[in-house]
């Protein structure tokens, strides 16, 4: 019987999952999506060479409404489609691991319970990813369970980094800066460091931009300092998240406008943003082929703040090597990642166009002093990864943890 990990990273309607063989190198077997959970739900999957292996769409109002039934039925398929397989580990992307949880480790119901307690931290993530973790135990109550943190990755922060200028007691209590997609940026880093090992050994800025966004100021492999803080609000705007903001603008909406704590919420995290500017859209494919002018501005907007934060993270690293950009936005958008780089010019970057345009893995001129990369980002591999490394697969004579 064949054994292999299983990754789950659960977010507010959907499940995204990958099948790794359970090995010191672990090659990828299949991995997928399902989304939709609760509307119209739609799961597909494709295998490690991409080749498509479902792509099935319920009726609305149809099939799986729950993070437990969406498992059932990745189980389900899963147990068709490699019989024979053996799940040894679980492991699954928490977004928050608040101030002590800094690598991957073993879940148990003490950890659970901590992980709950951080759910204000990151009320988009958490509750979906314990979710996950609850319906994986159930189906899998023999299979060691594995977290894995995206905050982890930020806390080799120094203090001047990580902390506000609040009284120290806040601090010490947890009100601190965190950062986050920390399992993207681990993964990043390493493969930036088999394609340019000498880059990568110096100072480095990531720009994680997807339907969430943020920054990374990475020096030697270390996380030096990042966009994202408390929550997951900071830094640059998001698919539906407003990045930075004036506190004074929630002390208006409250106090001038009567808005709840919960309503001023649901603006900042639901509906702010590139579909808050733009009135139409979070999707930057729908408002690129726009004549709306919000939309346009909207677009602006975001590529005048990924400039900013690049120049700030520049600082913090007293100068830059390389810049990589990843995430959907950051693999895709050619002409967003020009516009950024147009504007960078002060930087030591200059652009090859031809190669940005074919989302070349290097994005800049023979002549750039900075250099400019294109690196997909891959989160289940790294959780994968961790998952085997901390259970001992793979390894003869060693036992699971």
């Amino acid at each position: 019987m064949t054994g292999v990990v299983l990754t789950i990273n659960a977010g507010s309607s959907s499940i995204k999952f990958s099948v790794f063989e359970a090995a010191a190198h672990p090659q990828c077997r299949l991995i997928g999506q399902i989304e939709g959970l609760g509307a119209s739900v739609h799961c597909k999957a494709v295998d490690g060479a991409r080749k498509p292996l479902i792509d099935r769409v319920w009726p609305a109002g149809e099939g799986p409404d729950s993070h437990a039934a969406a498992l059932a039925e990745i189980i389900g398929w899963l147990e068709e489609e490699l019989p024979g397989v053996r799940v040894e580990g679980v492991g699954h992307r928490i977004v928050h691991g608040g101030r002590d949880h800094t690598k991957p480790v073993l879940i148990d119901d003490a950890l659970v319970a901590d992980l709950a307690r951080l759910t204000p931290l990151a009320p988009l993530h958490q509750p979906h990813n314990l979710a996950g973790v609850a319906a994986a135990r159930e189906h899998f109550p023999d299979a060691p369970q594995v977290a894995c943190f995206d905050t982890a990755f930020h806390r080799t922060q120094a203090f001047v980094a990580e902390s506000y200028a609040l009284p120290r007691s806040y601090y010490e209590e947890g009100v601190r800066r965190y950062g986050f997609h920390g399992l993207s940026y681990e993964y990043v880093g390493r493969r930036l460091s088999e394609i340019a090992p000498l880059e990568a050994a110096g100072r480095v800025i990531i720009a994680h931009l997807g339907n969430g966004c943020s920054m990374a100021a990475v020096k030697g492999g270390r996380s030096v300092a990042t966009t994202l803080g408390f929550s997951s609000l900071d830094g640059v705007p998001m698919g539906t998240r407003c990045g930075q903001i004036d506190p004074g603008v929630l002390f208006y909406l409250i106090d001038q406008k009567g808005m709840s704590t919960k309503e001023v919420a649901d603006l900042l995290f639901r509906n702010s943003g590139l579909k808050g500017m733009s009135g139409l859209s979070h999707d930057l494919r729908v408002l690129e082929t726009s004549d709306d002018p919000q939309a346009k501005d909207a677009i602006e907007h975001f590529v005048y703040r990924v400039r900013r934060e690049t120049g700030s993270l520049a600082a913090a690293l007293g100068g830059v090597d390389a810049l990589v950009f990843t995430a959907g936005i950051g693999e895709n958008a050619a002409r967003v990642r020009a516009r950024i780089l147009g504007g960078l010019q002060w930087l030591g970057v200059t652009l090859d166009p031809a190669a940005n345009d074919r989302n070349q893995t290097v994005i800049s001129s023979a002549d750039s002093k900075v250099k400019v990369f294109v690196i997909p980002t891959d989160e289940e591999a790294m959780i994968a990864r961790h998952t085997i490394h901390l259970l001992g697969l793979g390894v003869p004579g060693r036992l699971i943890a």
